[in-house]
Formats: structure tokens, sequence, C-alpha cells
């Protein structure tokens, strides 16, 4: 059992976290038809591409910046209260938008939830920038244009998600160097539902520090190689791989091999409830692959010095990390 162990978290999407209750609530509130979305109390969709349409409706709940921070503060709650020290969380303005949020108003939102969240539990979190890939290259490089302009010290980071079948990462490698060159931690989503060949394009057109899944690199054993040589952390998403049928079942997943191989990684829930699924859940799915408290622990460990953080915050939260793992 993983309960008593500390825990990070580097990939997850907010709307993805939303509880089905909430998400009724929510769409009770604003006179919407859950009909075809939900179902008994979970999300319904079939495959990814009905996946993204569920999510978005998800998405189209919350229209405030009360909405959303009453979202980020129920998430990082919850995560709190399975001992996690420290939260990424994975957001896109274009979803604000959507409902007529400005992107400021969006972002303002989400970091009153959490400076609630940290306040009532101590939880430390930050907040990564989503292009989203479905929605083309203008305008994922349109994002990345506002974010080079914008500043909150709660938003360190820029990535991309969406439909991976869409475009090639050539067609974002812009969008990604402005990010950099601002200063944003980069990580991208790459090798989940393409193979190998979009991991190595993310790294030599992006050079993210991290990238989310990343987990058919074991179909190419020169770039697992060379993601254990160059360090680069993979955001792996067990209960997410199996629901989303990257892999047929958990003795087929790629982690075991990768760490073998000595990639990095972190545990991570992607979309929790939309995958039946939990950051708890997730840890607990790792130890069942055979990983021990120890071989856990460096992943978490990982994790912290993957985050995007200023060096002052990692260094308390490893320090933090570090006293609960030796028993201090």
């Amino acid at each position: 059992m993983t309960g008593h162990l500390l825990k990070a978290e580097l990939h997850c999407h907010i709307e993805g976290a939303a509880p089905p209750a909430l998400t009724a609530r929510q769409a009770e509130k604003y006179g919407l038809a859950t009909e075809g979305f939900l179902r008994d109390g979970a999300y319904v969709w079939g495959d990814f591409t009905s996946f993204i349409k569920a999510y978005d409706f998800v998405a189209s709940v919350f229209r405030t910046e009360e909405d959303y921070a009453a979202l980020a503060e129920a998430y990082l709650t919850e995560l709190a209260g399975v001992n996690t020290l420290y939260a990424e969380l994975f957001v896109s303005p274009d979803h604000g938008e959507a409902v007529g949020l400005s992107a400021e108003a969006y972002i303002d939102g989400l970091a009153a939830g959490m400076e609630a969240a940290r306040a009532k539990t101590g939880i430390e979190s930050r907040m990564v920038i989503i292009g989203e890939r479905h929605l083309g290259p203008e305008n994922v490089l349109r994002r990345a244009r506002w974010l080079e302009k914008f500043q909150h010290p709660l938003v360190t980071g820029f990535n991309m998600a969406g439909e991976e079948r869409m475009n090639r990462v050539c067609d974002y490698a812009e969008s990604f160097a402005i990010a950099r060159g601002a200063g944003y931690g980069i990580t991208i989503h790459a090798g989940e539902l393409c193979g190998a060949f979009s991991v190595r394009d993310a790294l030599d057109l992006v050079q993210p520090s991290r990238i989310g899944h990343g987990v058919r690199a074991i179909e190419d054993a020169d770039l697992v190689r060379r993601l254990a040589d160059e360090g680069v952390v993979l955001e792996v998403c067990p209960a997410s791989n199996i629901a989303l049928k990257v892999f047929p079942d958990y003795d087929s997943h790629s982690l075991p091999a990768l760490v073998k191989a000595g990639v990095k990684v972190c545990i991570n829930s992607d979309d929790p409830p939309f995958f039946h699924t939990s950051l708890a859940r997730d840890y607990e799915i790792v130890a069942g692959m055979g990983f021990d408290d120890d071989a856990i622990n460096a992943m978490t460990r990982t994790a912290l010095q993957a985050a995007f953080v200023d060096e002052a915050t990692r260094s308390r939260l490893l320090a933090r990390f570090d006293a609960a793992a030796s028993g201090e």
C-alpha cells in the first residue's frame, strides 16, 4: 500500500479532474443537458475522439472565475488528502475563451483556488499553459505569443496536448521556441497515441525537459537510450494508458522496461475521473507493477526535481520530501 508515501503530480488537466458530481451541479446551474456525457455518475466516452468531446463538455460547465476557483481548490484539496506535496495543473485558456471568459480571468480564477488550497492544506501548485494541438498550429502560436507577454507567479510552463495524430511536431516548433525564450518550462504530449517517432520529433524540435506520456518510446531501443542519456523525464499516467488502449493491460505497460533502462519517470493521473482513477490509485498501480517504496519514492523525487518552480521552492519541497522519506 502506498497511502503513507508523499506524492507529487506533474501531469493533470484541470477540467479533466472535475468530479462528475461537480460537473452535474455546474450543468444544472447553467441549464445544460448532460445526456451523452454523464451517466450513472460517470463520464461517457468510447475512444479518444469521443473522450475529447466529453472533456470539452465538462470544460463548458465552468464559466466564471469563481467556478474555476472552486474546481482548482476541490482537486488540490483532494490531492493534499492523500499526502501530495506538489501538483502542476495543465490549464487551457482556450476553454475559458470558449465560454466568454478571458484568458486572464481564467488564470485568476484558478489561481484563487490554488491559493485557497495552499492556505488550507499547505499543498504547493503551479500552472502549465496548454496549447490545443487539434485547434491547429496558428492557434497554438497565438497562445504562445500571449504567454510571452503574460506574467503570473503561478504560471510556469508551456505544453501541447489534444489529438496527437493531427499534424506534426514541426508545425508547432515556433510556439515552443517563443515559450522557452520567455523563460517557461517546456513539456509536450508525445508517444501516447502515436509511436516512438513522435517522441523523437519532440526531442529534436522542442527540446523539452519533460514529455507527457512518452511510453511508446519503448518501441525504439535507441530512443530509450537517448531519453536515459539526456535525462528527459517521462510523465507516466498508467491508468490513462490502459483506459485509452495505449497498452492492452498493465502487464504490457512499458514503465518497468523504461525504468530498467535508466529513463527518469514520475507518476500521474492525467484526467482521473474520466479514467476511473486518482493519483493515489496510480501510485497503487505502480506498486502493483513490482516497484517497492524506495523505487516509488525515487519517482516522486524525480517529479520534484523536474517541477517548473523556482529553486528556492524546489529546495523546500525536496527538504520536506527527503525528511519524510528518511523517517525524520
